[in-house]
């Protein structure tokens, strides 16, 4: 492991376009669970009640999603960075870090310290609600308050359905932000994976583009990954400890934001 430690190192202290796509496994060391996992919001709510379509059609459904909010974003809102987020912001007061593409929708990295126009949150923000119409968009607070003060179905002034600023089951990719992903990853030079698993596209693509393009792969992860055998190296572990490693090796502050 110390071997594998001073290789990654090497690699990103090195990149000079270093692309980082992260996963939950980022944010449980937050207190944020993995959806997935057991005890995760999917073993408690069932995910095919949330489609996209389904919070569209019915009131009730969208009841319900509030509902589920009501114990998510707290928890999501007060949680705050470990020392794989600080480590991530600290790579990129170093230089050479030019995108953090993150599955999670906690906005830990930005709390962290990293730039917010650096950050691309390719599932959405929980922390916002937009107008599935207009787009108007504002902090959560205010409408999870009015969803506990009684109105079970919040609507924009504009008529609109308000939702979660968040990428739901059969809801459409963001464009923008997608497009964003992978011309980052074509471009790197070195890209790192913390967290995830990789099995949920089109993100899970991203590390093959760069791996396509010349670009260094390093793996950090608790399991194996459908990429691992693509790696330069593999860092089996819990994401924290082994970033904060990374970064005792390269000499990097990872002190709070």
């Amino acid at each position: 492991m110390p071997g594998d430690i001073a290789a990654a190192a090497e690699i990103l202290g090195n990149a000079k376009r270093l692309v980082v796509l992260t996963g939950a496994g980022v944010s449980t060391e937050s207190g944020i669970p993995d959806f997935r996992s057991p005890g995760g919001i999917w073993s408690k709510y069932d995910p095919r009640e949330f489609t996209f379509d389904r919070f569209c059609a019915s009131a009730e459904v969208r009841a319900g999603y509030w509902d589920m909010g009501a114990s998510l974003y707290p928890m999501l809102r007060d949680a705050e960075p470990n020392a794989a987020h600080r480590t991530l912001a600290a790579l990129e007061r170093k230089g050479g870090l030019q995108r953090i593409v993150t599955q999670n929708i906690d906005g830990l990295h930005q709390k962290a310290g990293s730039s917010a126009e650096r950050v691309i949150e390719i599932h959405g923000t929980a922390l916002e609600v937009a107008c599935l119409s207009c787009g108007w968009r504002t902090d959560r607070d205010s409408i999870q308050q009015r969803f506990a003060d009684g109105d079970r179905d919040p609507h924009c002034d504009c008529g609109g359905l308000l939702k979660p600023a968040t990428i739901s089951f059969g809801q459409a990719m963001p464009e923008r932000e997608t497009a964003m992903a992978f011309e980052d990853a074509e471009a790197a030079d070195a890209f790192l994976v913390v967290g995830s698993s990789l099995v949920v596209y089109p993100a899970a693509s991203i590390p093959g583009v760069a791996v396509e393009h010349g670009a260094s792969l390093v793996i950090v992860n608790r399991e194996e990954t459908p990429y691992d055998t693509h790696a330069d190296v593999v860092l089996q572990g819990t994401a924290g400890v082994l970033l904060a490693e990374i970064a005792a090796t390269l000499d990097l502050p990872i002190t709070d934001a």
